[in-house]
């Protein structure tokens, strides 16, 4: 395993060095992942999606890969806490960003804790996502 603790993924530091492993990993290696990861484009296009993640948003990879993640895949990140965060570190060429965010799916809205990460050798953000079951007023 790669993480020996997956929840310091989704804690704040102030150098984002733990989370360069993310790309040496296979797509074999991201998929035993017990969190979502979605490597995105500078434009916002899905150029990497894990298993993980696919079973949390019920999308195969093959039906994301090479597509708008905030205007064709999840529009309701189309917000200034999510899209907005992801274009401004993109404009800076500098992005780490761990926030919760709610995905208000109907009728089960789903709480989670997402990382965004650019990694500057490549121009491309990662986007972590961990799902908070049991999470105060959220159904699990």
């Amino acid at each position: 395993m790669w993480f020996q603790d997956i929840s310091r993924l989704f804690e704040k530091r102030s150098d984002p060095q733990h989370l360069h492993a993310l790309v040496e990993m296979s797509s074999e290696a991201l998929d035993t992942l017990p969190v979502g990861a979605i490597r995105l484009g500078a434009d916002g296009t899905v150029l990497g999606y894990n298993q993980t993640e696919s079973r949390l948003s019920g999308l195969s990879p093959s039906r994301v890969i090479g597509r708008n993640f905030f205007s064709e895949i999840a529009p309701c990140t189309n917000v200034r806490e999510f899209a907005g965060e992801f274009h401004d570190g993109v404009r800076r060429g500098e992005l780490y960003a761990v926030f919760p965010f709610l995905f208000n799916f109907k009728p089960n809205p789903k709480l989670v804790t997402v990382t965004m990460y650019l990694y500057k050798p490549t121009g491309n953000v990662w986007v972590l996502i961990k799902s908070d079951l049991g999470a105060p007023g959220v159904p699990s």
